[in-house]
């Protein structure tokens, strides 16, 4: 699968990764085409153009695609020296959405407008600014980061992004992806496990309880949006004309799929049932086209590319390309598993998109970028005859 470049004047092989990009390539191609269809409909209503959404698409996935290769083609090195630049310009840049800079979007104020046509979502490049602090971070740190200091340290550092990004652009879902790339990169730096477990516990009792909190204890006054779509979690019936319709509506069409679906463009669910169904919802009407074959095609397609991620991390030259790549993996491997369990209800609507395949130009742009980042990583390895 995989093929070789071979360096004039060494005797070693330089190896890129063909298979990752053709995995990522085809799931571009394939969120493009699920776009178009998910959207149609309300695009043809809205704009007078059923094509209004693919074209957006189109134009920043293009500008990704040239981004990724442009970092491809740089040593990831080079990257190090701006690794707390980018920390910092995330903070500024999220700051930046309470200026008239900030655009306000289906009533979530999370995007910037600079008037070049594009708008541009600060938590997506917070999420690639934490990775490359991260990991300049852990590899100056050494074996610091086994103490109990050095653990703790890795984990205050996404605390004041999330936090920021939570309350300023009230994205909650972004603050939990960046923890949990945090996390991971964290869990493959670090020897002690015991830590992580009683993290893991910490964790699921602090969910437990604020659960409990809205069921049992908190009054119609005091528990908010979010505390009105754990209880549409719990009980989607019962809020089937507001927080719960989404939710109902994406398990109708999960469920009217059935094995091989409707056929492709058939989805009933998209002709205004779902809402923004080209969005966060988009793996629903994946499900009700293309019926549980495709669905589990696109889940075992994520699977192979994070198998690929592994494959470039354990092969990297040093620690931090390695950490790189496991904060890439990290990134999409969490969006891929919170979107899936909201769309099928495991976990309450916290709206995530699916990696590469739901509309949004700055998370495909940035997804791309990393994906260059990965692949300057691979690009690095050198195969040498045994």
């Amino acid at each position: 699968m995989s093929r070789f470049r071979e360096r004039r004047g060494n005797k070693s092989e330089q190896y890129f990764d063909y298979s990752l990009l053709f995995i990522v390539l085809f799931l571009l191609g394939f969120g493009m085409i699920m776009i178009y269809s998910t959207s149609s409909y309300e695009a043809s209503k809205d704009y007078g153009d059923a094509a209004y959404y693919l074209k957006k698409q189109a134009v920043a996935t293009v500008l990704g695609i040239a981004a990724m290769i442009i970092t491809a083609n740089i040593p990831y090195h080079f990257w190090e020296r701006f690794a707390v630049l980018g920390y910092l310009m995330s903070a500024v840049l999220i700051c930046l959405v309470l200026t008239p800079l900030g655009v306000e979007v289906k009533g979530a104020r999370r995007w910037l407008d600079f008037g070049i046509g594009l708008r541009l979502q600060p938590a997506e490049i917070a999420k690639l600014g934490m990775i490359l602090f991260l990991a300049s971070m852990v590899c100056k740190m050494g074996r610091t980061i086994r103490t109990k200091k050095g653990f703790i340290s890795i984990l205050a550092v996404p605390l004041p992004i999330s936090l920021m990004i939570w309350q300023i652009t009230n994205n909650l879902s972004s603050a939990i992806i960046i923890f949990g790339i945090a996390a991971l990169m964290l869990f493959v730096s670090s020897p002690d496990y015991k830590r992580f477990f009683i993290l893991g516990a910490l964790g699921i009792a602090a969910v437990a309880a604020a659960v409990y909190a809205v069921v049992h204890i908190a009054s119609a006054e005091n528990r908010g949006f979010r505390g009105e779509r754990i209880l549409a979690w719990l009980h989607p019936e019962a809020y089937a004309s507001g927080k719960g319709f989404q939710t109902l509506q994406a398990l109708y069409a999960i469920g009217s799929g059935g094995i091989f679906g409707k056929g492709l463009g058939q989805s009933m669910q998209k002709l205004g049932f779902i809402p923004e169904a080209q969005n966060d919802m988009i793996f629903s009407i994946i499900c009700e086209e293309l019926g549980l074959f495709g669905a589990i095609a696109i889940i075992l397609l994520f699977l192979l590319l994070i198998w690929r991620f592994m494959i470039v991390a354990n092969n990297a030259p040093d620690l931090f390309g390695a950490l790189l790549v496991v904060g890439v993996m990290g990134h999409i491997a969490i969006q891929v598993i919170l979107n899936i369990a909201v769309v099928t209800n495991t976990i309450p609507n916290t709206g995530i998109s699916l990696p590469f395949i739901s509309y949004g130009g700055s998370s495909v742009m940035f997804l791309l970028i990393e994906i260059g980042l990965v692949l300057s990583v691979s690009h690095s390895i050198h195969l040498r005859e045994v």
